[in-house]
């Protein structure tokens, strides 16, 4: 049976954020995940989800200024003590939250920084993420972006997301693989989740074009949700996608294409 879980930094916006893990069980919806925890309590969250009987799902290492444009920092040479504080931070919520898997967000390609610095900075990086999150019992997973919506993203297909975790040579990192991200990059879904459906820990959706709810463009969401079930995905589906309008109100793709 296929899991969704509704991305709270993205469904509900039109309430204040600690509304929406109400908003999000009332509308059928039993695990969440989100951006980032940082802005308030670990122990406030976690009443939110114990109240409304939710499963965090998911959420990400601290990522740099974001209100600022940062878009993670885990490739940046100057910034790798930041990273690594954030890391222990990161892990300081799981535990609260008892989320079982974080995501690491790579960055944007600075100007003036050699490509092979910031890819080793990344490995290293990574390595020490996964070194801590193991020892916490946690997945690390890294998330290749598009570089449409996010230009200069570092990390932005697949096979270059591979080839990084095979260099950073750990049993506990995963790729993250978003279903938009991947169309708007590269294209072959189901072949490529197929393929390598044993380094994806989690899965994220939106429709292109539009990053709309499924069903509103050119990805065949009711293939996918069939395929993701023939070839045994067992994780959650992250429903990471900018409703046309109010959330509720798009919400009937559940029934219709996942039925």
């Amino acid at each position: 049976m296929t899991k969704f879980a509704a991305n709270l930094s993205m469904l509900f916006t039109e309430a204040p954020f600690l509304d929406r893990f109400e908003l999000a069980a009332k509308s059928g919806f039993t695990a969440v995940e989100f951006l980032f925890p940082y802005a308030w309590p670990a122990e406030v969250i976690r009443e939110k989800l114990r109240s409304n009987n939710l499963t965090l799902v998911l959420h990400n290492l601290p990522a740099g200024n974001w209100e600022a444009g940062e878009r993670g920092i885990a490739c940046l040479p100057d910034r790798v003590d930041e990273f690594r504080a954030g890391v222990h931070q990161a892990v300081q919520y799981a535990h609260v939250l008892g989320v079982q898997q974080l995501n690491c967000l790579a960055g944007k390609v600075p100007q003036g920084v050699e490509a092979a610095a910031l890819k080793q900075t990344l490995i290293d990086n990574l390595r020490y993420a996964a070194k801590v999150l193991k020892a916490a019992g946690l997945k690390l997973l890294i998330e290749p972006i598009n570089t449409f919506d996010i230009p200069g993203f570092y990390l932005n297909r697949t096979a270059q997301a591979l080839e990084i975790l095979d260099e950073v040579g750990v049993d506990n990192a995963y790729v993250q693989y978003d279903l938009y991200h991947a169309q708007r990059m590269e294209g072959e879904l189901a072949s490529t989740v197929q393929k390598h459906l044993g380094r994806i820990a989690h899965i994220q959706l939106a429709d292109n074009p539009g990053r709309n709810e499924p069903g509103s463009g050119e990805m065949n969401y009711t293939f996918l949700f069939k395929h993701l079930e023939r070839i045994g995905y067992q994780g959650w589906i992250g429903c990471e996608y900018k409703p046309a309008g109010k959330t509720e109100d798009g919400l009937g793709w559940r029934e219709k294409l996942a039925a």
